[in-house]
């Protein structure tokens, strides 16, 4: 029997968190990709991507939503820190450039994003339209719709 790894597929989308849990089946985390990031659930429509992007300015980051995907990008300038002449002896702190893209449900927007203590923190609602929220259809008799039929057919002779 195949067992199916749906972990990538669960990290990288938002909005769809029941129908993976569902057919996740506890599998350990082994990737370890750059930066390390968390997405959690701060309400019953809200979520939070929380991204390790230590050493990088608001400038050298940037977060584009576009129809269902949200991109967000650290570029770091070439003269770090406006050190042109230090020499590096050894560099622990990873400097590379990085893409992160997550896959959004229909109606997840992003409301906010904000840069503190070396975590970039995105916040996303999920606003689904009136027309598309289920509503309550009453249920009547026969005898109550024959009345509603017949109250209007005697309005219309008036």
């Amino acid at each position: 029997m195949r067992s199916y790894d749906l972990t990538p597929f669960y990290r990288s989308t938002i909005g769809f968190d029941r129908f993976f849990s569902l057919l996740d089946q506890a599998t350990a985390d082994g990737s370890s990709g750059y930066p390390p990031y968390n997405i959690e659930r701060t309400g019953d429509n809200t979520y939070r991507i929380s991204v390790a992007v230590s050493g990088f300015s608001p400038g050298e980051l940037s977060i584009v939503a576009k129809e269902n995907t949200l991109t967000i990008k650290g570029e770091k300038s070439a003269n770090e820190n406006g050190k042109d002449n230090a020499e590096v002896l050894y560099r622990g702190i990873a400097a590379r450039a990085f893409e992160r893209a997550f896959q959004l449900a229909d109606f997840v927007q992003v409301k906010n994003a904000s840069l503190e203590n070396g975590l970039l923190h995105v916040d996303l609602v999920r606003e689904i339209p009136e027309a598309k929220k289920p509503r309550s259809i009453p249920i009547s008799t026969a005898a109550q719709a024959a009345q509603v039929v017949d109250d209007a057919g005697e309005k219309a002779a008036a």
